[in-house]
């Protein structure tokens, strides 16, 4: 078959289904209008080595026909036929598929099948259902027919796929009963179900087109009413949430979303805890109004990350340390109290998690991870750190520094340290009250980072 080829007509066909037009039903090629929708694919081409159905949906519709057939030989030839590409084009309409069927001579067989279509208030409960499940539409919108689609629209009272007896023929050769013309029509439309299952719905009554026009109606109806108005007893009406993902994933049939509202120019202030009643044992209401303030300012400070100019190229954050997230909450604290607090809450003493808050605020985690000694460079990267110390001052103006340790570099004669990060970058410290402490912000160059640390210019 050739995928997507349609508005072809086999002109044998074309005599004989324009003749089916003139019937009583207007409208052939495809599209919507007064008319009846008619979708017309191209012929079949021949099939070898391979069932007419992958899908689970084209497999029932192929089971319905061979449940139903009373005379396996007209099957069997009827498979042959299809496989041979017998089959000329074919035309989808509500309730019925034409096709002209060669034999062997080259005689042309008009043939139909056809399937009863779906009441108005059958389609009625399949749209309701379909707006309820958005998941549903965008896996149709994919070509797929999922299982829960079937059985959620089976629960509403609405059979989509045929079976046992649901799958009508009509030949002009005279047969009474389901012919090799028509069992190869139908081995023919088990592939277009497979490509489509539009298709199927098309044969039940509506095409592609009209039902998602029908069912942005009936979402942006919806979302009206779910958007203004109260209850009997006053009060506005609950609203049912609709995932995200289902949301977006069939973001051409619901109505446009709502533009996000700006962000607030301060965090929002957490809840007051001081009531007349006193918390229960091990609660601190102090301390939850203090997380609360945090985890606002920090949802701010991430939403306004969020919307910046590339950030979807960014990696994303990793989930701070306990460690981290200690230090993070003192650098944040307002005040000498709960540094002590969170300082006693993880076993530490104030004046080390002072010194940690430093690095912090000078670097972030980059900062905390020199400040704990986390990185020991390896002897390539103490080469380079060596070849940098080289460069940084003109001759005779380099101070004495004496290796103390991994990665750091303490002056001689002075209470001064340079250390070394992963990325390369320069971290002054300063020895005060016999610790040493982070003395400012990284720097690439390591004469620029010691003069912070010495308080004087760099050379």
């Amino acid at each position: 078959m050739n995928d997507g080829d349609e508005l072809y007509r086999d002109p044998y066909e074309a005599e004989e289904a324009d003749a089916y037009d003139n019937d009583g039903d207007s409208g052939t090629g495809t599209g919507t209008g007064t008319g009846t929708e008619v979708r017309t694919f191209a012929a079949p081409a021949p099939l070898h080595g391979r069932g007419f159905a992958a899908s689970w949906w084209g497999r029932t519709w192929v089971r319905a026909l061979e449940d139903t057939a009373l005379d396996g030989d007209q099957l069997a030839r009827g498979r042959r036929q299809a496989r041979a590409g017998a089959v000329g084009a074919v035309s989808v309409r509500p309730g019925r598929v034409t096709a002209v069927v060669r034999d062997r001579d080259g005689s042309g067989r008009r043939c139909d099948v056809l399937l009863t279509e779906l009441t108005d208030a059958a389609w009625d409960r399949f749209l309701d259902m379909a707006v309820d499940r958005a998941a549903h539409i965008a896996a149709l919108l994919d070509r797929e027919m999922p299982p829960h689609l079937v059985e959620d629209a089976a629960s509403a009272g609405v059979e989509l796929l045929p079976g046992i007896g649901d799958l009508e023929p009509e030949c002009d050769c005279g047969a009474w009963d389901l012919c090799p013309h028509t069992a190869a029509l139908c081995y023919a439309v088990a592939r277009l179900l497979d490509q489509d299952p539009f298709v199927l719905l098309l044969m039940r009554g509506r095409g592609e087109r009209r039902l998602l026009d029908e069912l942005q109606t009936r979402s942006s109806a919806r979302a009206a009413r779910a958007g203004g108005g109260t209850g009997t007893d006053g009060r506005e009406p609950a609203r049912e949430g609709v995932r995200a993902d289902e949301a977006f994933a069939a973001a051409d049939i619901l109505p446009p979303l709502p533009a996000p509202p700006p962000v607030p120019d301060e965090p929002g202030r957490p809840p007051a805890l001081d009531t007349e009643t006193g918390p229960p044992p091990g609660i601190d209401p102090d301390a939850l109004e203090f997380l609360a303030s945090d985890a606002a300012a920090r949802a701010r400070r991430m939403l306004l990350a969020a919307l910046s100019a590339g950030h979807e190229r960014q990696p994303a954050e990793r989930e701070p340390t306990p460690r981290q997230d200690t230090v993070r909450l003192a650098a944040a604290a307002p005040g000498p109290v709960i540094t002590g607090r969170l300082a006693g809450g993880t076993g530490g003493r104030r004046a080390e998690l002072e010194s940690a808050v430093r690095a912090w605020r000078a670097g972030g985690a980059a900062g905390l991870a020199v400040y704990d000694e986390e990185w020991a460079p390896d002897p390539e990267a103490l080469a380079r750190a060596a070849s940098a110390l080289e460069r940084a001052w003109e001759s005779g103006d380099r101070p004495r520094l004496r290796t103390a340790g991994a990665g750091r570099w303490t002056v001689v004669g002075a209470e001064a340290q340079l250390r070394v990060g992963p990325d390369g970058r320069w971290w002054p410290y300063r020895r005060e009250q016999g610790r040493w402490t982070p003395a400012g912000p990284a720097d690439p160059d390591p004469g620029a980072a010691l003069a912070g640390a010495l308080g004087t210019e760099a050379g």
